[in-house]
């Protein structure tokens, strides 16, 4: 049988098997990123939902849409978005505790010393406001209000990123008719057969159920859960992290916005069994229970959810499973694999996103010429492992730091035994206040900081060299910082009126 996607130029055919968010965000990438290298051809199943619930993104999400040439506003309106500083995060160290990781720095660094250091020396002596009040993220997301920063991140008032809270349904939709604008083709149908050389093992075609052929040089695998081919063909193992991350299923439902302002953040709050979400849209309001099975039981997770809402559901509430983990491989052969296929971290920092799109930017980097090189293939699977289990680290970090025994879940995870890569950075923090650095990725200093003091980790000791300035100098440049970060966040228009004028 002849298949389509017949060699015509001397582009790489790159089929991607599965739409949704990673499939349309992979698709339009390498229509506008490499249209002169690669032929994109994705299949897709209307039969097949979307996940569609993770409505909280990463600021690195903004660069993704700026490079493809997008419009912030046209996206912003086509996806019901909000503007998002970070996430306040209630109960997880222990009751009553409530802090906010922002997307932006604490103050300032002072002779090469982070300015948490400086505010730790001064905190001990009850000197300090609470390190929030000394970043502009935090402040303007607990004021509800918004402008976008600006381009001299010099001054304290644009020290701060932010990103979106959007319905994720629109998006796929989105990126759909941008991709095929820039030459991307779509096949409607479900993957029945999948084709592999009997020599070398690489895919060479995909047969779906009307009997259509889709050959290609190049296939991403897109297809979620079921991961049709870095499983189904390539057999790539899957290392379980439940242990670490036992949650392992999810009740969603969105519901009416209630009158007043919209939070320009997303929210976390622990539950006994896990924790829930609550995401702010120009629409609605999106809400979620992430929930280990093992310690509470479907019906009384939907329970606890619609009864924590503001308003009662606008749809029947919706039930996700999965399990927290990667591929040993996310690239194996021709098979290169993005999203839920490649691997699953719950979306209490809101990464599903941005690893597909960490995933797609390294394929961009590692692109292959007609074979695949194996050192772009080792190159692009040591880049995302050291993503995943970095993150990983970082969610693990927000269950076991907890002083909380109220509930079997909360007893466990504040006892269960951790990576040694975490227990290292946390004794690490806890000696000299220092976080572990890496060149590159996600979740740097401000984000560990943020977690290790909003849930109770306070270091025996700082660097000596904050020990360095007068006491009353120090405060004065606190205060000022402080005065300086209010005035601004004062300036700033309220987050609901900023998104009538931005539209």
């Amino acid at each position: 049988m002849r298949g389509e996607g017949v060699q015509t130029d001397n582009r790489i055919r790159v089929v991607v098997v599965g739409g949704g968010t990673a499939g349309w965000m992979t698709a339009a990438a390498l229509a506008a990123l490499v249209p002169g290298a690669a032929h994109v051809h994705l299949v897709e199943s209307a039969e097949i939902g979307i996940v569609g619930v993770g409505e909280a993104t990463l600021p690195h999400l903004r660069a993704f849409v700026t490079r493809l040439g997008i419009d912030e506003a046209a996206f912003m309106a086509a996806t019901q978005a909000t503007f998002k500083l970070g996430i306040e995060f209630r109960d997880f160290g222990a009751i009553g505790d409530r802090y906010i990781h922002p997307f932006g720095t604490y103050g300032r660094p002072l002779g090469g010393v982070g300015f948490h250091h400086y505010w730790l020396r001064r905190n001990e002596g009850a000197a300090a406001a609470p390190i929030g009040e000394y970043s502009t993220g935090v402040v303007a997301a607990a004021a509800r209000r918004f402008v976008r920063p600006g381009a001299d991140t010099d001054d304290i008032a644009h020290a701060f990123g932010y990103a979106y809270q959007f319905d994720a349904t629109r998006f796929a939709p989105f990126l759909r008719a941008h991709a095929e604008a820039r030459g991307a083709e779509r096949s409607e149908g479900r993957v029945v057969e999948v084709i592999r050389d009997p020599a070398g093992g690489d895919v060479t075609g995909i047969v779906l159920d009307d009997g259509r052929r889709i050959d290609g040089d190049l296939f991403v695998d897109c297809s979620g859960f079921r991961a049709l081919l870095i499983d189904g063909a390539m057999g790539e193992p899957w290392e379980d992290w439940s242990h670490w991350l036992p949650c392992d299923r999810a009740v969603a439902a969105p519901c009416a916005s209630p009158d007043g302002p919209i939070e320009p953040y997303t929210r976390a709050t622990a539950m006994p069994a896990g924790w829930r979400w609550r995401i702010p849209l120009t629409h609605r309001v999106g809400n979620g229970y992430v929930y280990a099975s093992a310690h509470v039981s479907d019906g009384a997770a939907t329970d606890a959810l619609v009864a924590a809402m503001e308003n009662p559901p606008l749809a029947e509430p919706r039930h996700l499973r999965f399990r927290a983990g990667r591929r040993r491989r996310s690239w194996v052969g021709n098979v290169l694999s993005v999203g839920l296929a490649s691997g699953f971290l719950e979306p209490l920092e809101s990464t599903s996103i941005y690893l597909a799109q960490m995933a797609i930017t390294q394929l961009i980097e590692h692109f292959p010429d007609r074979v695949v090189a194996d050192a772009d293939r080792d190159g692009f699977n040591a880049l995302v492992d050291a993503e995943y289990d970095r993150i990983r680290d970082f969610l693990i970090l927000h269950y076991h730091a907890t002083t909380r025994d109220d509930s079997p879940f909360w007893d466990h995870v504040r006892t269960m035994a951790i990576p040694d890569s975490l227990a290292d950075k946390m004794a690490l923090w806890r000696r000299t206040a220092q976080v572990s650095k890496y060149s590159h990725g996600l979740f740097l200093e401000p984000s560990w900081v943020a977690v290790y003091l909003g849930q109770g980790i306070v270091p025996a000791g700082w660097d000596p060299r904050a020990d360095l300035p007068d006491a009353a100098a120090l405060d004065r440049a606190l205060a000022t910082l402080r005065d300086g970060i209010a005035g601004a966040v004062a300036a700033m228009p309220d987050h609901k009126a900023y998104l009538g004028r931005a539209a």
